[in-house]
């Protein structure tokens, strides 16, 4: 019979043809492995070599630089040879990428990763699991849940908790937002429930309380939650950049007052720019006070959970009713990798639907773990084995001593630029970010630098100008409307000759800068403000007001 259906193949074959490759050649399969691996090590020769030969975070290419590369790409004309797509692939991304593991990138929270988890993501790719349901998952499941489980307990959560991993913590806060949106409605309002019923009526009057420092995702799951960006009400910091519960407590008098309904309030365990860690007692009291939901958002602070030196700073987490984890800030772990936690675990029944073909109410009953029940997501990678592999490999003190770096370091670069009077420093670090500016030191120079616009245009360009060289990175914020530079360290790896370094760049774009506005300046196309007997004088005047090396 298979003859027979090889010889109706061949003459159905139009004369001259060959015979077609098999389609699934590029399948990852028992036929493939041999061709996998081959691949599979072609991609690593070429990370290697790109890894060995970086020596900066970025290669400083404009946008409009690098767009024509991608002019001439036909995605419809596949290259076929897997180094070609490889070396064309280094062009378009890895010669311009930006590298977070180079010690001079002290931006934004993207932490280098511990190699433990590439090898994970290249297991996790493979299989190609999803984390949805237990008959598409299995054992994935149970090393999740487990996972969770740990992470409940460096919480402190009892029994009654639950989590679920998540794309991150945006999506941790919109399910942190959605449970206390729903069981306010379902508690405070004879069982209603949003899931069935859409909104109450009431909804438009529901307030949410948060830190003028917290993450944007509060604004953004609110609009998502249909209750809008008024629903949020921010509450202005303290002196040290925590929210300041005393106006919180204001605020939620003042809200009840105006006939509006306080829900919960948003606290913040790690601030984006400054680290700062909202007091977590005196929220606990008030909102079991006024009976409103509280939560941390730990994205960034989570890696104190684990460390050796500072778990101190997050005590009382366990008091808030949910928290948001963020495995790929704190942990080191790559994009994606966070996870959401309840200390109620029955309230993740507000994102639970049941559907015959995935995961029908009978498997819950018959105790089948299905994962998509307590999940935003439907179909999900298995991103938790990154964390597994991490934590069976190097164990969870490693982690910590990790974070543990990065907060002394940034504790050191704080003592640092405390002493130099050309820079300006915003507060003293919590955890391990540091907001500051340039300022010229020379009082000879204050009437000059007295423009905010000035002073700002000075610390915007001084950014850029690093950025463009591709020797550092940096990361700059606004503080009442000034605008500052920011260090994010998350590299154990970067030391304190490096940040040194990366103050003289620093330093030098901003003299640079300010040695232009001190060229004499023009009223109008033929008239100096210095006049023409003190030009004279111009360009010692120069001098001195040059800054310190």
């Amino acid at each position: 019979m298979l003859e027979n259906t090889k010889l109706f193949l061949a003459l159905k074959r139009p004369k001259g043809s060959t015979a077609p490759k098999r389609s699934g050649q590029y399948l990852f399969n028992q036929h493939n492995l041999g061709r996998y691996e081959s691949d599979v090590k072609k991609g690593l020769e070429l990370i290697k070599r790109t890894i060995t030969n970086n020596n900066q975070p970025f290669s400083g290419i404009l946008p409009r630089e690098l767009a024509p590369a991608f002019k001439d790409i036909d995605l419809d004309l596949p290259l076929k040879k897997t180094q070609k797509a490889l070396d064309e692939l280094s062009e378009v991304y890895l010669k311009d990428a930006v590298y977070f593991h180079n010690p001079k990138y002290v931006a934004h929270l993207n932490c280098p990763i511990v190699y433990p988890t590439v090898m994970a993501e290249l297991i996790l790719s493979s299989i190609n699991t999803s984390v949805d349901t237990w008959d598409q998952s299995a054992g994935a499941t149970l090393i999740e849940q487990k996972l969770v489980d740990w992470t409940l307990g460096r919480i402190g959560y009892g029994e009654n908790a639950d989590g679920v991993f998540t794309s991150g913590g945006t999506q941790s806060n919109l399910m942190a937002m959605l449970l206390a949106r729903d069981h306010y409605c379902e508690t405070q309002l004879d069982g209603y429930s949003v899931k069935e019923q859409g909104l109450p009526e009431c909804a438009n009057k529901f307030r949410i309380f948060t830190s003028d420092l917290s993450h944007f995702s509060i604004q953004k799951s609110a609009a998502l939650l249909g209750l809008g960006y008024d629903a949020v009400i921010a509450i202005a910091h303290d002196e040290f950049f925590q929210m300041d519960s005393q106006v919180l407590a204001a605020e939620i008098k003042k809200t009840k007052a105006a006939g509006l309904i306080p829900i919960a309030v948003m606290a913040t365990t790690g601030t984006t720019d400054f680290g700062s860690i909202d007091p977590i007692d005196e929220i606990s009291d008030l909102c079991k006070q006024h009976n409103l939901w509280m939560h941390a958002d730990a994205a960034y602070g989570c890696g104190i959970l684990v460390s050796n030196k500072h778990r101190h700073k997050l005590a009382g987490i366990e008091q808030a009713d949910s928290v948001t984890v963020d495995y790929h800030k704190s942990f080191f772990q790559p994009v994606s990798c966070g996870a959401f936690f309840t200390k109620h675990k029955e309230k993740l029944g507000y994102v639970t639907h049941h559907a015959d073909y995935l995961n029908p109410l009978s498997a819950t009953e018959e105790g089948t773990p299905n994962l998509v029940n307590k999940s935003m997501q439907t179909t999900r990678r298995f991103d938790a084995l990154k964390l597994w592999l991490t934590l069976r490999i190097m164990g969870a003190k490693r982690i910590g001593a990790i974070f543990d770096e990065v907060i002394l370091r940034a504790e050191q670069t704080y003592e640092l630029f405390s002493s130099d009077g050309n820079i300006d420093v915003l507060h003293k670090p919590q955890l391990s970010t540091l907001v500051f500016r340039f300022h010229p030191a020379h009082s000879s120079l204050k009437p000059l630098i007295a423009d905010d616009e000035l002073i700002n245009q000075c610390n915007e360009t001084i950014r850029k100008t690093i950025f463009r060289s591709g020797k550092a990175v940096v990361a700059g914020t606004k503080v009442k409307g000034k605008s500052y530079l920011k260090f994010t360290l998350l590299n154990p790896e970067t030391s304190m000759q490096d940040i040194e370094e990366i103050l003289a760049m620093i330093k030098h774009a901003g003299q640079k800068f300010v040695n232009k506005q001190i060229q004499p300046l023009k009223v109008s196309a033929n008239e100096e403000i210095i006049p023409t007997s003190d030009r004279q004088v111009s360009g010692k005047l120069k001098r001195v007001l040059s800054l310190k090396s």
